[in-house]
């Protein structure tokens, strides 16, 4: 699956003029491209800041749920782990049509350059903790993500039929047992909704251990089945990482399970793609989910 065409063209020379036209006192500031994903190019300004704009239109609705939601969440969460809480807002302006946002630089490489032990797996329990409470009923609606996982069969089962998946006949009956698991009953609970390695940042302290320095990419932030966040278990950790993440969060067997369904779900979706990052993740949690 290739990565979407953008639909407007984002520069430094686009992200220069939105902030001398809506935040003038940035103006000055260095800026450089420092990514182009699947729905937004971030853009760094000076040391601590970046900017943070949509390349598609699908994309724009996220990042709006990303201003509306993330200062609460970072004021839940902010004590365990840094997030992109957004320090300015755009509008649109000067031909480029949606949204974006000023958020911190934050520094740290992605968790999946290579799996993640105990240190990170103890964070991101402690996150998903705090950020694992019931939903206000107004919050965002994700129709892919945090759902009953037998909403998904026929996407995820057409991903296992392509050449692309190793293991698809394993990950199929694995897929069509955690469907078949009853669907969560509790409340519906804020979830990240794309908690994958990519989307975690990694330092190393002075010792030499990694630590985990940040959560981004709030844009699937839904309400419903926390299930879909554990399955960061088999796509982020090694062996001891695994053990010591489940050991930390509390879930029941039916919730592990719909977890090592969506590790399925999410694990296909990576390996379809172009990013040969995103394949070799794949690939690993794949193993991981099966051979545990």
């Amino acid at each position: 699956m290739a990565t979407p065409a953008a639909e407007h063209r984002i520069d430094v020379a686009l992200v220069a003029a939105l902030l001398r036209d809506q935040h003038p006192d940035l103006a000055d500031r260095p800026l450089r491209v420092v990514a182009s994903g699947w729905d937004n190019v971030v853009v760094r300004a000076g040391d601590d800041l970046a900017v943070r704009l949509p390349r598609r239109a699908a994309a724009a609705r996220l990042v709006a749920h990303e201003q509306r939601w993330l200062p609460d969440i970072a004021a839940r969460v902010g004590g365990v782990v840094a997030v992109p809480e957004p320090v300015r807002t755009g509008r649109p302006a000067l031909g480029y049509p949606w949204t974006w946002s000023v958020v911190p630089w934050l520094p740290g490489r992605p968790a999946g350059e290579r799996p993640q032990g105990e240190a990170v797996a103890r964070t991101l329990a402690a996150f998903l903790d705090r950020l694992h409470v019931p939903a206000p009923a107004d919050a965002p609606v994700n129709p892919v993500r945090a759902v009953p996982l037998a909403t998904r069969t026929d996407a995820v089962l057409t991903r296992l039929a392509t050449a692309d998946v190793p293991r698809a006949a394993e990950l199929a009956a694995l897929w069509r047992t955690a469907a078949g698991e009853p669907t969560h009953t509790g409340p519906p609970v804020w979830v990240h909704g794309d908690l994958h390695p990519f989307n975690l940042l990694v330092q190393r302290q002075p010792l030499g251990d990694e630590h985990l320095s940040a959560v981004v990419d709030f844009g699937d932030v839904t309400s419903g089945d926390p299930a879909v966040d554990l399955a960061t278990r088999w796509l982020t950790f090694d062996r001891a990482g695994r053990r010591a993440f489940a050991a930390l969060v509390p879930a029941d067997a039916a919730t592990w399970t719909r977890a090592r369904g969506w590790a399925v779900s999410l694990a296909s979706a990576l390996a379809v793609t172009d990013d040969d990052a995103f394949r070799t993740t794949a690939a690993a949690a794949i193993d991981a989910v099966l051979d545990d």
